[in-house]
């Protein structure tokens, strides 16, 4: 599977940062593909151990959910309970999303690569070409919005997209509307 998006397909759509059930509930009527739950403690979005786990647990059978972390062994606590594990370094795990702003060594190692060069940070920058070219399930990430994941996806055509800080009011605490209209311009690519 090559992992790029079909032209006229739905895509993979992510929505990170998640701290409260409503989040989760809000995100799969929305029709998210998946959801993100920050573990890291430098994160204004950090949940810790025993809130990432009754997060995840809440969306278990229901929708993915992914442990975002910038350390493999920041996930350690809660790695069990998560569908996927999302961390900015190379980790021997199954289930691992890189992400990163370089291109990955061993793509073939991955079940998805994050573009992302914010760092979690939701500062847009431009994409590098070399993004069209890594194999399999590729997703940019890092201050994508309403206005301009369109734009993204008709330009680099990847599996998927993720976002966070433009679908918040404050960090950590999302907005209905922001979702709506996020995942409404990603898919009507």
């Amino acid at each position: 599977m090559s992992g790029r998006r079909p032209t006229g397909s739905g895509g993979f759509v992510k929505v990170c940062g998640l701290t409260r059930e409503e989040h989760i509930d809000w995100a799969i009527e929305l029709g998210y593909d998946a959801i993100g739950i920050v573990v890291t403690p430098k994160s204004k979005r950090y949940c810790p151990p025993e809130r990432a786990v009754a997060l995840a647990a809440h969306a278990h059978g229901r929708i993915p959910a992914f442990a975002v972390a910038l350390a493999h062994a920041e996930t350690q606590d809660v790695a069990e309970h998560f569908d996927t594990i999302q961390v900015y370094e190379m980790a021997d795990i199954p289930n691992l999303a890189l992400a990163s702003g370089t291109p990955p060594e061993h793509p073939d190692a991955l079940q998805y690569f994050f573009y992302d060069a914010s760092t979690g940070s939701g500062v847009f920058a431009d994409i590098p070409e070399w993004v069209r070219d890594v194999p399999g399930r590729v997703v940019i990430a890092g201050g994508l919005d309403e206005h301009n994941v369109a734009g993204v996806i008709d330009a680099y055509a990847p599996f998927g997209v993720d976002v966070s800080s433009s679908v918040e009011t404050a960090p950590g605490i999302k907005s209905r509307e922001k979702m709506a209209a996020f995942i409404a311009a990603a898919r009507s690519r």
